[in-house]
């Protein structure tokens, strides 16, 4: 009887463990209206992961280690940091500021990829750890693009060719 209520606590603790919010800064900007907007868009599973809950408003992760999204961060400047555009699944193209950086998200220190939106105010950060980054990190961008694509852009990001 004992190993049976044992192994009952055991699984309780674990699924317990599983479900823990994942914590996060609030974005400076979290409180923007249009992040509502933003956060209702966005899939339900990313990656094959399932959502998880957040300590922070306007953002959502999903998975173990997390895939973190926060609405609200400060927009990056004109910078000559790694570009990209990623057209969405609706034909929206969503510019994202690129940086592998071991200093942001809540495994900081793990190796991940931190994605930006470029010319939307408030920005979007998308911080994908490498385990779901596979060859191609930037995957996961496709499917949240519908969601951020409802903040209006109002730059883009510019190759060496259209400034020279």
């Amino acid at each position: 009887m004992v190993s049976v209520l044992g192994g009952a606590l055991l699984a309780s603790t674990v699924l317990g463990a599983c479900a823990s919010p994942v914590g996060l800064d609030p974005a400076p900007d979290a409180s923007a209206p249009i992040c509502a907007e933003v956060l209702r868009a966005l899939p339900g599973s990313l990656a094959g992961a399932e959502r998880r809950e957040t300590t922070s408003q306007a953002s959502r992760a999903w998975g173990d280690p997390p895939i973190t999204l926060r609405c609200g961060v400060e927009p990056p400047g004109p910078t000559t940091d790694r570009c990209i555009t990623v057209e969405a699944a609706d034909g929206t193209s969503i510019d994202w500021v690129v940086a592998e950086n071991d200093d942001v998200g809540p495994d900081a220190g793990s190796g991940q990829f931190a994605f930006t939106t470029y010319g939307r105010v408030p920005a979007v950060e998308v911080v994908v750890p490498v385990e779901y980054a596979g060859d191609d990190a930037t995957s996961l961008l496709l499917d949240v693009g519908t969601a951020v694509g409802v903040i209006p852009q109002d730059r883009e990001c510019l190759s060496l060719d259209d400034v020279s």
